[in-house]
């Protein structure tokens, strides 16, 4: 599923979709444009490249928001996933809760999510309680009524998970949490280049993403919030851009929501080339993204079930992730062997550093799958993974 916009498929396989996807010639050429064209700054200028700048800037935003079903002041560009959870952990969260309060997350999140909800423990002294997993290592709605108490006050999880890829209940987890007062935050880096997300539907409060997992640039990010809830949210930089006015430290006048949250010089092209990767998988249908996903993870598992050795660990879930581990094989030295072969996969911890308190696994074998992946490619990996010996002697050279 055009494969023609990424001229690399000819020389490799490429199967690690979860730490960064492959850029269509199409986004390439939309963010050289942008250096090539009209390589101005926005906000402050009156000739015409500026406002072609200016132009593009919004008119990313625009599409950005539209593809997630928010409004325009809902979107903040941000530098990644990481900077957009942190900027709400910090600039929101951080002034609402006080010591004692509870925040549920679970031990498959990913560092990004977990780190920041860590340092308020240390900051001011919350308290984070895991939702329990089931069998299959998956959050399900009766677990999550189970783990909210009086003191809850956040639910953050992510939407799918980058270990496990479990797609969350979110819908019902929004319901369920705001009937109790309960804020809603969601890690979207998984779910948002897979399927199909709305922000309204959802009635989640805080989404975040990043641009460079769904064929977009590094160094771009989204975070989705609602109206209310950024206009009491605190930026976290001060500097050009984001003001109206300052004369003392008492009399600084901020501009409104989304653009007092990015100060200085913003990633435009970055922001730019996003928009065209929205464009872009947008035009090749979020159904038809997910379905092809999904149907190369089953047929992943029916080539991969008789091979003793091989355990999947996430065989029920409904992504196109699988982690899975060799038996007597380290990851990092299968991950070492295929790439004899020009086949790119992840091999660790994935950044879920907690999850082996659950899954007793500390390390694991990543396949993330994407639209431009192809039933050829996995006989190709399953081929180099059926033949154990081969494996071994191939290491030891």
């Amino acid at each position: 599923m055009n494969r023609n916009d990424f001229p690399i498929l000819n020389e490799l396989t490429y199967f690690d979709n979860s730490a960064t996807t492959l850029k269509p010639r199409v986004v390439i050429d939309k963010i050289n444009s942008y250096y090539l064209d009209y390589p101005a700054n926005i906000h402050r200028g009156e000739y015409n490249i500026a406002e072609v700048a200016e132009e593009e800037y919004n008119k990313a935003r625009s599409i950005v928001a539209s593809f997630v079903g928010a409004n325009e002041d809902e979107i903040v560009f941000t530098s990644g996933c990481t900077d957009s959870l942190n900027m709400v952990i910090n600039g929101y969260f951080k002034n609402i809760l006080r010591q004692g309060d509870e925040v549920i997350i679970s031990k498959a999140e990913h560092a990004s999510l977990v780190l920041p909800w860590f340092n308020l423990v240390n900051e001011i002294g919350i308290v984070i309680k895991y939702v329990d997993l089931d069998d299959n290592y998956h959050v399900t709605i009766d677990n999550i009524i189970n783990a909210i108490t009086e003191k809850t006050k956040v639910i953050s999880l992510a939407h799918v998970t980058n270990v496990i890829g479990d797609i969350r209940p979110v819908k019902d987890i929004c319901r369920i949490s705001h009937e109790k007062g309960i804020k809603v935050l969601v890690d979207g880096a998984q779910s948002v280049p897979h399927m199909k997300v709305d922000v309204k539907d959802l009635d989640v409060d805080f989404l975040t993403f990043s641009g460079h997992k769904m064929c977009g640039p590094t160094g771009i990010g989204v975070l989705y919030g609602k109206s209310e809830l950024l206009d009491k949210m605190i930026p976290q930089r001060l500097g050009g851009g984001m003001n109206s006015s300052f004369d003392t430290p008492k009399s600084i006048v901020l501009k409104n929501t989304p653009i007092r949250f990015e100060a200085g010089t913003p990633n435009i092209a970055g922001a730019i080339g996003l928009g065209e990767a929205v464009n872009y998988i947008y035009s090749i249908g979020m159904d038809n993204i997910y379905k092809h996903e999904c149907e190369l993870k089953e047929y992943f598992l029916n080539k991969v079930k008789d091979i003793d050795y091989i355990q999947v660990l996430n065989n029920k879930s409904d992504s196109g992730i699988i982690s899975f581990v060799i038996d007597d094989i380290f990851p990092q030295d299968v991950g070492y062997y295929l790439n004899k072969y020009n086949i790119c996969v992840r091999t660790g911890n994935h950044c879920a550093k907690i999850l082996k308190h659950v899954t007793g696994i500390d390390q694991t074998i990543r396949v993330s799958l994407y639209f431009y992946n192809t039933k050829e490619e996995i006989d190709r990996l399953v081929e180099l993974l059926s033949d154990k010996n081969k494996m071994m002697k191939e290491m030891l050279v």
